[in-house]
């Protein structure tokens, strides 16, 4: 590994210079590309009493997290377990590693893609451990003693509602809302066990302990016996974690990117698989959260989970499938796919759907792994979704649909745009079409094209499965319909009238994504796009022109950075001919937004004209759009 690259990276971090691919003492593969990307993201936190808002390293869809202690608040032991669903803290170390009157300091920590580790020393000597997870619900912990003394492992700060108990090697620390984590020691620790706190002790120079984390009994009684079978053999576990990374990595990293962006792509693969949940409860697939560092974005929601789907496919093609599945379960009768699901079905939001984009998710699935089982197993469902929108959602059955509600609030209606609060719904009011069903009274460009897009992808499928097409189809239509041909772009249309809604905005970007625009139309547009004072900003292609009195740079969809929206630009100027352009404004997302080529988390929003990271950080939606943005870097 090239030290000097690594030096430049260390910024919060102290970075080691290499690491063993395998976790097996002595073994060095400096082939392994994990290692290449030290320090990919600062979690360093120490919890205290009442944290909740907290970036963690978890894996393989675990529903537990760790971080690595402050520097100035040093734990020797990784920091949780921290329950992602109910945001508790169950220790802020369950695991940490003491030798009898020694003094540790930090002396190493890193946080590579899919293992973190710390070292730290003492006048004895030091100590090293690493993490990975070895399935959802256990965390492998390996402990190295370069001492020569013999070691001890104990808690810290206990949760207060925490119960401890310890049968044979295994300690159970029990919280009342049912989740459950065991510690579980090989047979030649001896531990001994109080209310308070436990002890285990050693003197191995290179040993494990396994830190299992259950949502329930039946996970519990099932898990237990497969922790200690892992301790006697943890080899193979250590290998199928470090295979499944390299092949994340291999299949997406390209070999002509300078360090800085393939680092962005790492940072990406690494936010949506530590954003990856198991199934449980009310989620009967696996999924991906929006950001497992925000209590609020526990859950699957529609349009976001088509994108990471979309996102997926490259590299980790069976959660791709499930993450749609999993919101195909709580599809109701008339078609519609809710807005979005929790592991309590009692707190899912059915007032509203989100932008149709499933098809494109399903189509990179077909496109990146030949898949047509998948397609098939979707399609009818697919198709009545596709629908649906036509049925509940086009007021004037003018073939032009709008987004609307089934309760007829303004504030659900803004939900399934997805924009919640964007400019050009300042003036709707809603229309009812039926009692479950309600639009604004506004037909939107987006949504159309959007349509357009999902009807030639299920002609697409039709041929592929056999079976047949008999949706709408007026994708021939919407370029024509929303285009405002004195204004060179594309702009919502209200009803009764038709009236343009002159503000120009992200929603222009989509006909240009989806490729229904004429050369024409894009060619006239360009003079908006390219406007410094508009759309080529610091940043470019905000969710609302930047000269627009009611842009706000820090006002959600109002004028902020979403990624999503910057990549359709992106991407429609590649599709146009543009490429050297898109280029351009491709590096000026990866150079210019806050910590991207560092240590900093992927957030939901940057600043338009700053780069500054807003909103929610370890966020999946940027993590999909940065990763394909990667992708399409340099092709014509």
């Amino acid at each position: 590994m090239n030290k000097s690259i690594i030096k430049t990276l260390t910024l919060a971090c102290l970075c080691i210079a290499g690491a063993s691919c395998s976790m097996k003492e002595g073994t060095r593969q400096n082939t392994c590309q994990r290692y290449q990307y030290p320090c990919i993201l600062d979690i360093s936190v120490t919890p205290e009493h009442g944290m909740k808002r907290v970036g963690c390293f978890t894996d393989a869809g675990s529903w537990m997290g760790f971080t690595i202690p402050q520097k100035d608040k040093w734990i020797n032991g990784f920091c949780g377990p921290f329950s992602i669903d109910n945001r508790v803290w169950f220790a802020q170390s369950a695991v940490s590693v003491n030798i009898d009157g020694a003094e540790f300091q930090p002396d190493s920590i890193s946080y590579f893609p899919g293992e973190v580790y710390m070292s730290a020393k003492s006048e004895y000597g030091s100590m090293e451990q690493r993490m990975v997870f070895a399935s959802a619900n256990t965390a492998l912990v390996n402990i190295k003693n370069n001492s020569g003394e013999e070691f001890s492992v104990s808690g810290k700060g206990w949760n207060k509602d925490i119960t401890l108990k310890k049968s044979n090697n295994i300690i159970t620390a029990s919280h009342p809302n049912g989740e459950t984590v065991q510690i579980t020691f090989p047979q030649d620790f001896d531990v001994i066990c109080n209310d308070s706190n436990y002890t285990a002790t050693n003197n191995s120079k290179n040993t494990y302990v396994a830190i299992s984390f259950y949502a329930s009994e039946n996970e519990l009684v099932s898990g237990e016996q497969k922790a200690i079978s892992l301790l006697n053999n943890p080899e193979p576990s250590i290998k199928k974690n470090n295979d499944r990374w390299e092949g994340y990595l291999s299949k997406v990293l390209r070999t002509d990117m300078k360090h800085e962006y393939n680092r962005v792509a790492v940072k990406s693969v690494v936010t949506l698989i530590s954003n990856w949940r198991t199934h449980r409860e009310g989620l009967l697939h696996d999924g991906v959260i929006p950001s497992h560092a925000v209590n609020y974005f526990i859950g699957f929601w529609a349009w976001d989970s088509w994108r990471f789907s979309a996102a997926l496919a490259r590299f980790e093609p069976e959660l791709a499938k499930n993450n749609i599945r999993a919101m195909f379960d709580y599809q109701l009768p008339d078609g519609m796919i809710i807005d979005c699901i929790y592991t309590d079905p009692a707190e899912n939001n059915a007032r509203d759907s989100k932008p149709p984009l499933v098809c494109w998710a399903v189509d990179e699935i077909l496109k990146f792994n030949k898949d047509t089982a998948f397609v098939k197993e979707m399609y009818p469902q697919l198709l009545s979704y596709y629908k649906w929108w036509f049925n509940k959602r086009d007021h004037n059955k003018n073939g032009m649909c709008e987004f609307g509600c089934t309760d007829g609030t303004l504030e659900a209606a803004g939900w399934e745009s997805g924009m919640d609060n964007a400019i050009r719904f300042d003036n709707c009011k809603m229309l009812k079409n039926a009692n479950d069903a309600w639009s604004f009274d506004q037909e939107s460009v987006d949504l159309n094209a959007y349509l357009a897009y999902e009807c030639k992808l299920l002609r697409k499928f039709a041929d592929i499965t056999g079976y047949e097409f008999d949706g709408p189809d007026y994708s021939d239509k919407v370029a024509g319909y929303f285009f405002n041909d004195k204004m060179g772009f594309f702009y919502d249309r209200k009803l009764p009238d038709g009236k343009f809604v002159q503000e120009a905005a992200c929603e222009g970007y989509t006909p240009f994504w989806t490729r229904i625009a004429s050369q024409e139309q894009m060619d006239k547009a360009l003079v908006l796009l390219t406007d410094t004072a508009k759309f080529s900003t610091y940043i470019p292609f905000p969710t609302a022109a930047a000269d627009n009195p009611k842009c706000s740079p820090n006002g959600y969809w109002r004028g902020p950075i979403w990624l999503d929206q910057t990549y359709q630009a992106i991407k429609g100027l590649r599709n146009y001919g543009y490429g050297e352009l898109a280029d351009k404004y491709t590096m000026q997302v990866f150079d210019r937004c806050e910590g991207l080529t560092g240590t900093s988390p992927i957030h939901e929003n940057y600043g338009t004209h700053t780069g500054e990271c807003l909103q929610a950080p370890h966020f999946s939606w940027s993590a999909s759009h940065l990763l394909m943005l990667y992708e399409d870097f340099g092709k014509k």
